[in-house]
Order: C-alpha cells, then structure tokens, then sequence
C-alpha cells in the first residue's frame, strides 16, 4: 500500500484522464489515477516519469485511501451507466465532505440526479464541462464546474493551475449549483455544432460555387485567422484543407466521406431549447445538416434527377471582393450564433436557478476550447457592462456591427440561392436578426388559425384577456 497523500484523484485513464493528470503534475499537484485495466494504470506513471508525483493503482480501495481528506476525485469515464458505475464503486468508501467531479459530456438531468443522490451522503457532485479535446486536457482546457459553491475551493487552486490562460486569466470559473457547468458545456457544444457548419458553408460555397482550387481554399482560411473572425475553428480548418493524402496525393479532406457523425450533444441543446421556447434555428440546422449528411445514396440519385444548373451561373463580383464579402458575411452569422446560445443560457440559469454570469461564460470559453475566437472579448465586454442583458444582439457597440455587415449578410444569402448550393445555417442567422428585430411578427395570424380549428382563444393588442370568436 502506498502510503502518500495525493491532492486529486482521476478515475478513467484514457487520452483524457492520463494529460489531465500529466496536467496537473506539472503543476507541482500530486495525483493518483484509477483504472481497471492495468497498462493503462502503469502507463501513465512511465510517461510522467519518476519526478513526477504521479501514480497509477488498480485498486479502488488503495486509490481513495490515497487523496487527501476532503477528498476530490474526478471521472473521465463515458456519459451514462459507466458514470453511474464508477459512482457506485467510489460510494462506499467515501466520506462527508469529499468531492466527485465528472468531467464527460453528461446530460445535464443525470448531473442533477446525481447531484441529489451523493448529497444525501454528505458527498458534493460535481458536473464540469472540458472541452479542447487531447492537447487542451494536456497543456490548458476551457473547464466549466458547476455544484457546491463552498466545495469548489477545494478545487479552485488546481483547477485555474492547470487552465488555458489567456491575458494571465485562467479559463476556469465557479459557474453556479447544480447541473450549471454541464449545462453550460452543452450549450457550448452547440454553438460548436452551428459554427462548424457555417464554416463546412462557407467551404462548401467557396469550392463549388466561385471554383476556389485547393491551394486557395486553404489560403482563404489561413488568412481569414488573422481577421476578425479569428478562431480555433478557422484555424484548424486551413490546417486541414493544406493535409495531403499520403495514399492518393489529394488533398485528404476530399477522401473523407460527407457522411457525418454526431455524439447527441447538438441535439440536447436543440431539444432543450425547445422545451424552453428558445429559438436556436443555427444550432438546429446544424443538427438538421448531419441527419441529411446521413441519407447519401438518396442523395446520390437526387442529384442526377434534380440537376443543379445554378453551379454554372457566372458570379458577377471580383474574387477577392466576394471572399472579403464572405468573411463579413460568416462574422455575421458566427455572433447571431453565439447570441443564441447565449440567450438559451439566460432562460435557463432563471429556469434551473444556476446563477450564471455570463461575462464568466464568455471568459471561459476564450481559451482552451473548441469555440474559442477573437469575438468573445467583445462578448464578454458586453455582459460585463451589463449583466442582465437579454439578448447579444442588443449591445449597442455588437448590434451596430451586425448592421453594418447585414449587407454582407444578404447577398451571400442571394448567391447561395442563385447556385442552388445549400447554405441553411447562413440562412437561419440572418432569419434570426431578422426576426428578432421585428416588432410585429405574423403569428397573429396564426393564433387566429389555431382560434378557428381548435377554439385555442388569442389575446388582443387592445385590452387584456383571452377571447374567443366563432369564425364561421
């Protein structure tokens, strides 16, 4: 039995668990990792090496004998029953006072079950969001905890230790009870699902509408990352499109198979957001795009049913200009995207009492995640000077830069109509300014309709009350 007190504890020693606890020692923090496989367990102590305190254990009994009292221990383990599985593995041999963090993709009601379950024992649970994916969890994640706000500062001085830091600021922070940092994680998700699919657009129309070679897409996206639209995705998206297939001397991305793959995040936030009556029609197209990636042979033999004689019109605007009007465009699009997770995150801090601060949200997300771009300093600003604000969109300093690149905004729109070349997330960030903008919108017309089949009552501009009208 090893005798050492170590300050952390992780649970699941895969790519995730092993640079986090490599993470954390070279922060001079002690920790002991767990998993049943024994490879793994000693893997992780040769990679850390012998000046390291770091050390790997099959045994569940040596490995919370092990943590210093109150206890933490995290779990990197799939979402769902091996979550449940590791909890009750741990249970019995932990006392009031120690600390369990799951740092997977849980869906936020399970945290919450979670979070009720292990307080009965006098046990803190906490569900933290980690995105950035092998190199953040190595050298500096985005973390999103949320649980117990007193419980935290036994974590708080490892955690901003091992943080992404962007102007010496860690991309950590206390996010609010409950279920608040998975919730927050998921949202995150699906703003990552709708920029991605702005970006896979803007490819797409770069590509297949003006006739970009390969060469030019992959500069087109090079230089867009020193602009304004600068970002983790636009980045990596020019290291992509520059990979060669060693096997057939193409460029890789256009071996890969459009059929795309999604692990439900994306459509947690949709549905969630449909239970709240938040719209998020980016993030929902976004969804929507992976579904019909999935029916290829339809679309094989829809494309030489339905030709697209839109892909031969000639583009009447200079090729530069129409890249520069592109990028306006994406920007455009890539803040309406943000304003509507965001405003998902207002609703539902009300709604599941978490007490988010969103200039908290946006400061973590700066850093060490997937979604983190150039734009969210301005974000953050925004809910910084006011904290209460409803919606992105109505920034002063935000909402006039959308004004001015809504021009933009349009006629790429147009162009993408013109070439029959799908661009529904563009469409849906545009519809929701445009919506959200609209003092009267014509569902007036359709609480009238649902009147008349179903006798569902309307309230009126005039008076207060519901009414009701025998139409016919």
């Amino acid at each position: 039995m090893n005798n050492q007190q170590y300050e952390f504890g992780m649970v699941g020693l895969g790519v995730m668990g092993r640079n986090l606890m490599l993470n954390i020692a070279d922060h001079d923090f002690s920790v002991i990792g767990l998993d049943l496989d024994p490879l793994k367990a000693e893997a992780v102590e040769e990679e850390a090496g012998k000046d390291k305190p770091v050390r790997g254990t099959i045994s569940t009994e040596e490995f919370v004998k092990s943590i210093r009292k109150p206890r933490a221990i995290m779990l990197l383990v799939p979402a769902g029953k091996a979550v449940d599985g590791a909890i009750a593995t741990l249970l019995p041999l932990l006392e009031p006072g120690d600390i369990v963090i799951d740092g997977g993709n849980s869906y936020f009601p399970d945290t919450e079950r979670r979070v009720e379950e292990l307080a009965s024992k006098g046990v803190h649970f906490f569900g933290m969001g980690v995105s950035g994916g092998e190199q953040g969890a190595r050298f500096g994640p985005s973390m999103m905890p949320g649980g117990n706000r007193e419980a935290y500062e036994r974590l708080r001085p490892i955690f901003e230790a091992i943080a992404a830091k962007v102007d010496g600021e860690p991309c950590v922070e206390y996010l609010g009870s409950g279920s608040a940092g998975n919730y927050v994680k998921m949202v995150h998700n699906g703003i990552e699902y709708g920029i991605m699919q702005l970006i896979a657009e803007t490819y797409d129309l770069l590509k297949r509408g003006v006739g970009l070679s390969d060469d030019e897409l992959q500069a087109v996206f090079q230089d867009w990352n020193q602009t304004e639209v600068q970002s983790f995705l636009i980045e990596i998206t020019g290291e992509i499109l520059a990979k060669v297939d060693d096997e057939t001397g193409e460029r890789l991305v256009t071996m890969i198979s459009d059929r795309a793959r999604s692990k439900g995040t994306g459509k947690w936030t949709s549905q969630n957001a449909m239970d709240l009556q938040v719209p998020v029609p980016t993030i929902d197209m976004a969804v929507l795009m992976r579904d019909m990636s999935k029916y290829k042979e339809d679309r094989v033999e829809a494309a030489n049913a339905l030709p697209n004689a839109g892909l031969s019109a000639p583009i009447e605007m200079e090729k530069q200009a129409l890249i520069d009007q592109l990028r306006s465009a994406f920007y455009f699009a890539m803040i309406s995207t943000y304003a509507q997770g965001l405003a998902q995150l207002t609703v539902a801090s009300k709604e599941y009492n978490y007490g988010l601060q969103l200039q908290d949200v946006a400061k973590i997300w700066r850093g060490g995640c997937i979604i983190r771009a150039a734009c969210l300093a301005d974000i953050r600003q925004a809910y910084t000077e006011k904290p209460q604000l409803a919606n992105l969109l109505l920034d002063a300093s935000i909402g006039e830069d959308l004004m001015d690149r809504q021009q933009d905004m349009r006629a790429i729109v147009k162009l993408a109509i013109d070439k029959g070349i799908p661009m529904p997330a563009y469409m849906a960030s545009l519809a929701y300014f445009d919506a959200f903008r609209t003092e009267t919108l014509p569902t007036n017309l359709i609480q009238a309709q649902r009147d008349y089949f179903g006798a569902h009552t309307y309230e009126r501009t005039d008076k207060l009350g519901t009414f009701h009208t025998v139409w016919s």
